[in-house]
Parts: C-alpha cells; sequence; structure tokens
C-alpha cells in the first residue's frame, strides 16, 4: 500500500510540475499564459494554442479543453484573454475576459500577445516552428480567424469552435481548417457560421469531389495538401471534448 502511495504520489507531482504560469506584458498591459510542458520528449516539440471563450480563463480552458492530455509530445498553451471587448449577446460592455474580433481592434493587443508568446517559446524551448496549431472556442474561436489573418506564415492548422471566420477570412493564405458548430447553438446561429463554409472551401481551393463524410463530420482535400474538416454537430455552444482526439490526429497530419 505504502508503494503504491509512493508512486501515486510521484505521479502527481509529475502532473503537476510540468504545468507552468507564465506572464508577459504587451503594451503596457500584464497577459498571462499557462503552459503545459510535452510529456514524452522529441528532438522538436509542436506547439498547440488553445483560446477560450469570451468570459473564460486560461486555468479553466486547460480543464475543459484538456490537448495536454491527448498529444503527449505538445507543448500545449492555453492562452488568456483580458476585458475589453464586447461579447455582443452577453457582458456587452466588454467587462469579461475576451479576445480582438478583427484585424487591428484594440491596437491589435492579442495578436501582440500572441507574437510575444511565441517568441518566448522559440526562445525558451526546442519547437518546431513548422508544426504550430491553434483551436478556440467561441470568441477564442474568431480570434483564431484573426490570427489566420494576421500570422498565416506562423500557423500550421486551425480549429474553430462555435465561431467562424466569415468575410473576414476572405482571400486569407491556405491552411488547413477544421470547423466545429453545433445545429443547436444558442449564441452564435448555425445558420450564420455556415455562411463561412464556402469562404474557408474557396481559400483552400477545395474540390467538392473529394469529400469523405465520417458520421457528423465531412473532410475534404485543398490546394497544397490543405485539409478542410466539416463538423456539423446535433449539439449547442459548447466545446466538443469528444472530438479533441481527432482534432489531434488532425493537426499531426499537418505541418507549414
Amino acid at each position: 500500500m505504502k508503494k503504491f502511495l509512493l508512486l501515486l504520489s510521484v505521479f502527481a507531482f509529475s502532473f503537476f510540475f510540468s504545468q507552468l504560469t507564465k506572464t508577459f506584458t504587451v503594451g503596457g498591459t500584464l497577459r498571462k499564459a499557462v503552459l503545459f510542458e510535452p510529456a514524452i520528449k522529441s528532438e522538436k516539440a509542436p506547439v498547440i494554442f488553445v483560446f477560450h471563450g469570451h468570459g473564460g480563463n486560461a486555468e479553466f480552458a486547460s480543464r475543459k479543453i484538456d490537448f495536454q492530455n491527448y498529444d503527449k509530445e505538445a507543448l500545449v498553451v492555453f492562452m488568456e484573454g483580458i476585458p475589453g471587448t464586447s461579447g455582443y449577446v452577453v457582458d456587452k460592455k466588454g467587462l469579461l475576459n475576451g479576445w480582438q474580433m478583427f484585424p487591428t481592434d484594440h491596437g491589435n493587443r492579442d495578436v501582440l500577445f500572441f507574437d510575444e508568446v511565441l517568441k518566448d517559446l522559440t526562445e525558451n524551448y526546442n519547437i518546431d516552428t513548422g508544426r504550430i496549431y491553434l483551436a478556440g472556442h467561441s470568441n477564442g474561436a474568431r480570434f483564431v480567424n484573426v490570427l489566420w489573418v494576421e500570422r498565416a506564415d506562423k500557423i500550421a492548422a486551425i480549429c474553430s469552435v462555435a465561431a467562424q471566420g466569415g468575410r473576414m477570412i476572405m482571400g486569407a493564405k491556405p491552411l488547413s481548417v477544421w470547423m466545429s458548430m453545433g445545429k443547436k447553438d444558442p449564441l452564435v446561429p448555425y445558420t450564420m457560421q455556415k455562411r463561412s463554409i464556402p469562404i474557408v472551401a474557396d481559400n483552400l481551393k477545395t474540390d467538392p469531389k473529394t469529400a469523405v463524410v465520417k458520421g457528423d463530420k465531412t473532410f475534404y482535400t485543398g490546394t497544397n495538401h490543405t485539409e478542410l474538416v466539416v463538423e456539423e454537430r446535433n449539439a449547442g455552444h459548447e466545446f466538443p471534448h469528444e472530438s479533441i482526439p481527432e482534432m489531434v490526429a488532425f493537426f499531426k497530419r499537418h505541418r507549414k
């Protein structure tokens, strides 16, 4: 029994030791990110950035959108937003944590935050700059699309859940995209999110003939080995935790 408890304590210590909170000063504002270092060491680690929804925070996202538990080789970074962006449906005054909705919003504060964190990771970890991935939920998904427009040259693939890019992403550089939307979404209507599908398909020059349907997901092949995955769930606004393993596999299929 004592040996079992000792092993359990060692496991718990190892788990918590791999988590690191870092702060950054960007434009005079203190910003925060929670990092999970790779549990399995490799020559160069891929990086998965995760962006929470409006009103969220990095700690909560790390428990609910736990990519670190499904990709042991990745350095997983949970970014934390700050107040100032209207939630439109909720928190219209922008008192809660959120992300810029368009390029150059708020002096591009969140894009610059991403730049600063990526610079820090490049300097302090042996990362694979050809395997930088983004995943976002709701307002965080919208910001992932902002980063697609602003920093496509840094990114291999993105996953946006419960909010898409719309007209903002027209003409964005082709990269692999996973679009997830709930047909019963009460906050960002499914009909509105669907309008982004042909825009993304045009960006990637996908061929409809390549469509492969697997359950609630449709897979398309795009230009330059890109891929479009459209996930249309019979669900609401929540992040589909059950899809994380497939999202990880999707990321692993693509590199810049």
